[in-house]
């Protein structure tokens, strides 16, 4: 979205094309309903945070993101290179760790975000073919926008 850019152009609802609609009532606590082109689910916090438990997490969406974005990139390189991948499985795990216990960050204060992932290839991959696959989980759209420059542009609508 350019700078300039705002939902002017808005679809039905005042709904943006392509937006994701979260909506919750105060008296849900954490828990939300989410229209994701569609799609319904629910987001919510564990119980050990204030919520229900009755969705994901936002930072288990974020993981999602990641995960599937991840799985699709490798599909698609096997494909489109016609190599012997059947599937793939991608596990991410997120946490909020120490800057100064981060060896490789460049943060020294403060917190980090660190997401591991571990993928698992199956097919008759030889050791540079799963090397090569592993240097391209890097390269999803999702894993480049966490490691760039992001920009958040939020306008209140009046309601009343």
């Amino acid at each position: 979205m350019r700078e300039h850019e705002t939902f002017e152009n808005s679809g039905k609802q005042g709904r943006a094309p392509g937006a994701v609609v979260v909506s919750g009532a105060n008296a849900d606590g954490f828990l939300v309903s989410v229209d994701a082109g569609g799609h319904r689910l629910l987001a919510d916090e564990p119980v050990g945070y204030g919520g229900t438990d009755r969705g994901p997490s936002p930072y288990a969406y974020l993981s999602v993101a990641l995960a599937s974005c991840t799985a699709m990139t490798l599909n698609f390189f096997a494909r489109r290179e016609k190599l012997p991948l059947q599937s793939v499985q991608v596990e991410v795990r997120h946490k909020r760790i120490h800057a100064e216990d981060c060896a490789d960050c460049s943060s020294k204060s403060g917190f980090v975000d660190r997401f591991q992932q571990r993928v698992t290839l199956t097919g008759d991959l030889d050791q540079e073919q799963r090397a090569l696959l592993l240097k391209i989980a890097g390269r999803c759209p999702v894993h480049k926008t966490l490691h760039a420059e992001v920009s958040i542009l939020t306008e209140l609508v009046d309601n009343s």
